[in-house]
């Protein structure tokens, strides 16, 4: 084989390399074989070079024989007719092939004569005569060889380019010195931060506006993708003799527009993975003019909750998505029943009624089952008898005829559950399984991408045999990876032992990363989008650190996010020679470094409150706050303060200061400003920390004593008379502010008339010790 690969060209390495990959040398043989027995035992590199390619390339080894056979006859003799006949083969994937049609495609009996080669150039050169004349041989020749190519497609490359020097030199002559010198680049232009460049889009029918970061990385998957209606240039799509006039009949539907959907179970809340799959499938359609729809998959009335899909509507929502449809798996329940029932019709029978038990078909290698050849007419009684009730939950399962790619044999399509549906109530006692339904609703509503995570790649193969073997529409399956983060679990059944321990209150505890928690935390959305944008669409999964997305989350909440002031561990200061016999006011920008966006007034009387770390009775050396003999500046107020006196209580403690205050500009310059409070609203101040201590609390390696027993105990803070400015007042549950020094923090749903509940955020800066 070495030597037959070597013998068409191939450098010895190269020759290797193809061995060590079984499929490709397979079809590479056979082609070379073939060629040798139509020209003979010598074949020249040009020969070989498209018998590499074509074997290489040719998704479809169905039609190498087909493919060779014109190499061998010398009718495709470019790597430009290769190419075109390769993508005419995927574009018509049903036989017979139409061969006249497919030379018209490819170019076979073409012959372009030096005369038309010449015809051809002289056209565009005469086209950009001008230009040539005033940029000489600065001009961009490859634009000359790419107008000339156009004209005459199955021209060869070279003929072209000489042809073209041939005549650039008959029209200007010989280069001068003038010409031998570099072209001087122009000086490109600063485009602007990718973040604030906006572009329109259009979604599910509406123009809106979106930063171009991640529509731009999913345009660039919609390179990736087929087009609509071109499923079967997909690689591993099942074509048969009916797929291409159900495509025909799709796209009358659809319109050639690009239809995804995101379909959760409603079951749990949504945690930081889903709005990955939220943003990749609604930002995917978005971004190529397309509609997205929510479909809740409901096939598991036992675990389904009202207040499930209300949540999930809500994150979908609140990430900045609106559905072009909302529906439910139940919708297509019935017409999934008709199906299950011709399933069973179909042939010998594609689908068969079982009662081994969920243990026995447990696992990849379960024994296989002895029902799996019972007689249709059989399945069918039996169906109706679970149907009707008759068998109880376990005794019985309608099995689909397949091998997954795991290996995994017959997937259930349907088992029995006495439990009342959500929405169908009492009608049904048997429900499909996500293995029968999720393919089948999808061809509904006649989606274009089905995009899903990698865990789902081993059911494609049941995904593309469901739909064909009841002759519906297929759409095409696409997987991307998961985004997982570190310091945290996001599976329901852990986050339920987490509340019924008590670890955290519920599924919207700021310290989870369900997309509920963020946002009670307050994160905004535009952050979590901009951190799966930064995360990329990528097929490997990705583990990120928490400190990532809280670094969007300070990038967003630093633009929106209007500034207090509030002091959590407050000392109570007395300014003795206050410059007023009455309180004053003072204007604090709503954001300092941009004061068009507004001002807020705070009161400034003779007591105020700083925060307790902000004075020390010694300065250290680098200590820069308020100290005896260390003034200090108060934000804002235009006041420096001096200490006068400390007032302690009986342990020694410093429980007041007396100071005095001198205008900042007639004062010396203090080392710092300190933030503080008059007046101030008593508020309670939750802070939150990670909720593990490990990494990967799930990792029994890191974590023996599982996730459990790595608990933070110190995950929460609670500060109940913290004391905050009157400008917060009016705030609304969610509303977000940089408190000056501290950090940024949201309101909480818990916060009522006589008292603010305020969750930290983030800090301004991330901790250098995480």
């Amino acid at each position: 084989a070495l030597g037959l690969f070597t013998g068409i060209g191939l450098s010895e390495a190269k020759a290797r390399e193809t061995l060590r990959n079984g499929t490709l040398s397979a079809q590479l043989r056979q082609a070379v074989l073939q060629a040798r027995s139509a020209m003979g035992p010598a074949l020249d590199k040009a020969t070989g070079t498209l018998l590499y390619n074509a074997a290489a390339r040719l998704r479809d080894p169905k039609h190498l024989g087909f493919l060779v056979g014109y190499i061998a006859r010398r009718e495709i003799l470019t790597d430009l007719q290769l190419s075109a006949a390769m993508e005419y083969l995927r574009s018509h994937p049903l036989e017979p092939l139409d061969t006249v049609d497919f030379e018209r495609a490819c170019g076979v009996g073409v012959c372009v004569t030096p005369e038309q080669i010449e015809e051809a150039v002289e056209a565009v050169i005469s086209k950009h005569r001008a230009e040539l004349l005033i940029e000489r041989y600065h001009f961009n020749m490859g634009l000359l060889m790419g107008e000339a190519r156009s004209r005459l497609r199955w021209a060869d490359g070279k003929s072209i380019k000489n042809e073209v020097d041939l005549q650039v030199l008959h029209l200007l002559g010989p280069k001068t010195e003038a010409d031998l010198e570099k072209k001087p680049k122009p000086a490109k232009a600063r485009p602007a931060p990718a973040e604030k460049q906006k572009v329109a889009v259009v979604e599910n029918g509406e123009v809106g506006t979106e930063t171009r970061s991640l529509l731009e990385q999913l345009r660039g998957e919609a390179l990736k993708f087929h087009k609509p209606g071109e499923n079967y240039k997909t690689e591993g799509y099942v074509v048969t003799p009916n797929t291409m006039a159900l495509l025909k009949q799709h796209l009358a539907i659809t319109g050639g527009q690009v239809r995804t959907r995101f379909p959760p179970e409603p079951n749990g809340i949504l945690h930081i993975g889903h709005a990955k799959a939220i943003n990749f499938n609604f930002g995917y359609a978005k971004a190529n003019g397309g509609v997205c729809f929510l479909r809740y998959d409901d096939t598991n009335p036992e675990k389904e909750e009202e207040k499930y899909f209300t949540a999930i509507r809500d994150m979908v929502e609140w990430l900045g998505y609106q559905p072009y449809a909302v529906t439910h798996a139940s919708d297509y329940f019935d017409q999934l029943y008709i199906w299950a029932l011709e399933l069973i019709r179909r042939q010998v029978g594609q689908a068969y009624v079982c009662h081994q038990k969920v243990e026995e078909i447990k696992g990849h290698n379960p024994p296989p089952s002895p029902w799996r050849d019972r007689p249709v007419e059989e399945s069918l009684l039996l169906f109706e008898d679970m149907r009707k009730g008759k068998f109880g939950e376990g005794e019985a399962t309608l099995r689909m005829k397949l091998v997954m790619e795991d290996g995994k044999m017959d997937p259930v399509a349907y088992r029995v559950k006495f439990t009342p549906h959500h929405r169908t109530g009492d009608k049904w006692c048997i429900y499909p399984t996500y293995d029968y339904t999720h393919c089948l609703c999808d061809s509904i509503e006649h989606i274009t991408h089905s995009l899903c995570t990698k865990e789902f790649q081993a059911r494609r193969s049941s995904y593309f045999w469901l739909c064909n073997a009841l002759d519906v529409y297929c759409p095409v399956q696409w997987e991307y990876g998961r985004l997982n983060l570190l310091y945290t679990v996001v599976s329901k059944r852990k986050i339920i032992r987490l509340v019924e321990m008590g670890a955290v209150r519920d599924w919207d505890d700021p310290r989870l990363f369900t997309l509920t928690a963020l946002r009670r935390r307050g994160f905004p959305p535009e952050a979590i989008n901009n951190f799966c944008a930064r995360v990329g669409v990528t097929v490997a999964q990705a583990t990120m650190e928490p400190h990532l997305l809280e670094a969007c989350v300070r990038e967003v909440l630093n633009e929106q996010a209007p500034r207090a002031m509030a002091v959590l561990e407050p000392l109570k200061v007395t300014i003795t020679n206050f410059p007023a016999p009455k309180a004053l006011e003072v204007l604090v920008p709503n954001f300092p470094a941009d004061e068009s966006r507004g001002f807020h007034k705070v009161p400034f009387q003779p007591t105020i409150y700083i925060e307790e770390t902000d004075f020390r009775e010694e300065a250290d050396k680098g200590y820069k706050r308020l100290a005896p003999r260390q003034p200090v500046g108060l934000r804002h107020a235009g006041y420096v303060i001096a200490v006068q006196n400390i007032i302690k209580d009986a342990s020694g403690h410093v429980i007041e200061l007396e100071v005095t205050c001198t205008k900042s500009d007639v004062a010396e310059k203090p080392k710092a400003f300190i933030h503080w409070v008059s007046e101030p609203l008593v508020c309670e101040v939750r802070l939150y920390e990670r909720l593990f201590l490990h990494k990967n609390p799930e990792d029994p390696l890191e974590v023996p004593g599982g996730f459990l027993s790595d608990l933070n105990p110190d995950s929460l803070r609670v500060v109940r008379n913290a004391l905050v400015d009157t400008s917060v007042l009016s705030a609304q549950h969610f509303d977000k502010f940089q408190f000056e020094r501290l950090g940024y923090f949201s309101v909480d749903p818990d916060s009522e008339e006589e008292k603010m509940v305020f969750n930290r955020t983030v800090t301004l800066k991330e901790d250098p010790g995480k």
